[in-house]
């Protein structure tokens, strides 16, 4: 419990919050050619460190750990930190991270990452910290904003991954030969063929609205029809609906002919509608598809069981995403975040992982749930993350942040490592 003491103690002899104000001034205060400007900055950089012995002189043992706390941390995040070095017994020593909703948000940050958050980004990479950005977004959009926003020195130190595509591909700069690793060339041709086709149909073959209401992501591998409205519009969600629709029925026909009709099993009839056997198999595999089809009006006219044998063994290999308002995707169930992760660790030579995940989506709740078997860390999510991903992130470590706050749980990691080094 001495730890726990000496933190009331910091915080409630110190004054945190303003000592925490000076040193968010002094590290995003942006650069001006302004000689009043400047000086109010070399002000502010004199009083935190001021503020920052008396904090260590009041703490002779941990005083510089406690310094930094008090000056990046809330009390609850500090506390926080310590909760989890308690249950835990070490510090993070990888950053996994979605993107979308998760350091950006639409919502409450005009779909930038805050600078806050990417300057916190840049200290944990000064602290050694690698970071593993795990998106479903295409790599050169990825690298753009991360470019822009943390600078070509991080993106190109050999410190950062790129998941892309939800697993599709990792992308690891300065790491040679394995710089780009392309998971998909590892899948079976059978499964290759089929995306082949859904991609070479999914725009020509599309009926007129969605033609006029979609795009299609520029994916290497992954089919994603995106809207051509604001995401999360009213528009936006009545063409992804849609749009998942005719994926499954374009599915559905591209499996039938590469397994071949007269293949499938005995199963199969004249009157078998391969787009009635997809919506049947996804629908049962997704609450979420199963809403869909029932309201376009859409449900199967055959149930999962009515799948021949044959369909059904690809179509479990084939994932069926849905993103309400926002994106209606095709993936391979052999690459996943989990699997784009593992690789990106192996190419950093992360053999000892514990992690912080953060995430919104069930793609990155399989990485959440792969972290919690293995022990190689913990979860955090935003609060309007899916309800599955919030059920675990409150079962494990509650570590939930407001929109547009992923900042706030990486202060409290920020804290867990450096409570870390003084244990």
């Amino acid at each position: 419990m001495e730890r726990y003491d000496q933190l009331y103690r910091l915080y409630d002899e110190f004054d945190a919050t303003t000592l925490r104000a000076y040193q968010d001034f002094v590290d995003l205060f942006p650069p001006v050619d302004s000689r009043v400007a400047l000086e109010h900055w070399q002000e502010a950089s004199e009083e935190l460190a001021g503020r920052k012995d008396e904090v260590r002189a009041a703490f002779p043992a941990t005083g510089e750990t406690f310094a930094d706390l008090a000056a990046r941390a809330t009390r609850d995040q500090a506390f926080t930190a310590l909760d989890l070095y308690t249950k835990y017994g070490r510090g993070v020593n990888v950053l996994v991270l979605d993107v979308d909703e998760t350091l950006r948000s639409a919502g409450g940050t005009d779909n930038e990452i805050p600078r806050e958050t990417l300057h916190l980004l840049t200290e944990f990479y000064e602290d050694g910290t690698p970071i593993v950005v795990c998106t479903g977004q295409t790599l050169e959009n990825v690298k753009g904003f991360l470019i822009q926003g943390l600078g070509n020195e991080l993106v190109h130190s050999g410190d950062l991954s790129v998941v892309y595509e939800a697993g599709t591909g990792v992308f690891t700069p300065g790491h040679g030969a394995d710089t780009k690793r392309l998971l998909y060339e590892d899948l079976d041709d059978d499964i290759r063929a089929v995306f082949d086709a859904v991609r070479s149909r999914i725009l020509s073959e599309a009926p007129d609205e969605l033609r006029r209401g979609c795009h299609l992501q520029g994916n290497e591998f992954n089919v994603t029809m995106k809207p051509n409205f604001e995401t999360g519009s009213r528009d936006a969600h009545a063409v992804i609906d849609r749009a998942l629709v005719y994926e499954l029925d374009l599915l559905g026909d591209s499996v039938a002919e590469q397994v071949g009709a007269n293949e499938a099993d005995e199963q199969s009839s004249d009157e078998s509608d391969p787009g009635d056997w997809a919506r049947a198999f996804y629908a049962d595999q997704d609450p979420e598809i199963r809403s869909v089809l029932e309201r376009e009006g859409a449900t199967p006219d055959c149930s999962p069981d009515d799948v021949p044998e044959k369909i059904r063994g690809v179509f479990e290999r084939i994932d069926v995403a849905y993103y309400e308002a926002d994106a209606a995707e095709i993936g391979s169930l052999e690459l996943n975040k989990v699997v784009g992760v593992e690789s990106a660790f192996e190419v950093l030579g992360i053999d000892d992982p514990f992690t912080v995940v953060m995430g919104d989506s069930k793609s990155d709740l399989r990485v959440m749930e792969w972290v919690e078997e293995n022990d190689y860390g913990l979860g955090a999510a935003p609060e309007h993350a899916s309800r599955d991903v919030l059920d675990h992130v409150i079962r494990t470590d509650e570590l939930v942040f407001d929109r547009g706050k992923a900042g706030d749980v990486l202060r409290a990691i920020y804290a867990l490592n450096r409570l870390a080094t003084v244990g």
